[in-house]
């Protein structure tokens, strides 16, 4: 019940995909690289999903109705965090890294905002509430101070793209939004339950741009916006206030 694409059978090998289909290097059981649910090789339709970088690849595993067998690009750094989220060592993959939720995820809007008039892809980021520091358990709300320490700029100027964020990069794997991926082991800042489908003008912004433009705000800073000149209304109100991080960050995948 395995799917092997032909441009994963590209990269492993003919030997190798032939041990793949015939159940010797298969697991039996696996948590799906998308979804992050368990999955079953011998039961349900299963795809391979081939993470490269420059110089090593990895094979992961995902249910057939989450994404078809593919090969994503990453940076060889971007590869071991996605080691380590394919491995389930974060198996959240839901909340601000370093940061202890209570009860709280991180929420994502896909926009187009109109940066030096040019119409620009970009992923809101809001807590569905406060996010404190591990061990600490008062009413305070630590998102932006985490942020900023790992990289994140304060926004004073919508209209100014943000600066870059080194080794970071948004995971898009055919058309629909899987991760905000960090450097190094830390895996997956922010990881999708299930894909998320974009609009067919993000996937066209991004596709012509191949970067992100990712904002941050705290916990009722910007809520859900029916339309994206609300999202912009509330984004220029949040930057007003000082409660808007940013980064610029290039796509992973296709």
């Amino acid at each position: 019940m395995l799917d092997v694409s032909d441009e994963v059978r590209a990269e492993i090998g003919d030997e190798e995909a032939a041990r793949l289909l015939a159940g010797e290097s298969a697991p039996g059981t696996y948590d799906c690289t998308s979804c992050r649910t368990p999955g079953d090789t011998a039961t349900e339709r299963t795809s391979t999903v081939l993470f490269v970088g420059e110089e090593t690849a990895v094979l992961a595993f995902a249910h057939a109705t989450c994404i078809p067998s593919q090969v994503v690009p990453v940076s060889e750094e971007q590869l071991q965090g996605a080691v380590q989220s394919i491995a389930g060592e974060d198996p959240s993959g839901s909340t601000a890294a370093g940061a202890t939720p209570r009860q709280a995820v991180l929420g994502i809007t896909c926009g187009l905002v109109l940066v030096k008039d040019e119409v620009c892809p970009a992923l809101v980021i809001e807590p569905t509430g406060p996010i404190a520091r591990p061990g600490e358990t008062g009413p305070g709300d630590d998102f932006l101070p985490i942020l900023i320490e790992q990289g994140f700029l304060p926004v004073s100027d919508l209209p100014t793209p943000p600066s870059p964020l080194p080794g970071w990069s948004v995971l898009l794997a055919m058309g629909q939004l899987h991760a905000i991926l960090q450097p190094g082991s830390a895996g997956a800042w922010w990881q999708a339950h299930q894909p998320l489908a974009v609009s067919e003008g993000w996937r066209q912004a991004v596709n012509k741009s191949n970067e992100v433009y990712v904002y941050a705000a705290p916990h009722g800073s910007i809520g859900q916006q029916p339309r994206e000149d609300l999202l912009r209304d509330a984004l220029e109100r949040a930057c007003a206030n000082g409660l808007l991080v940013g980064a610029t960050m290039p796509l992973s995948g296709t």
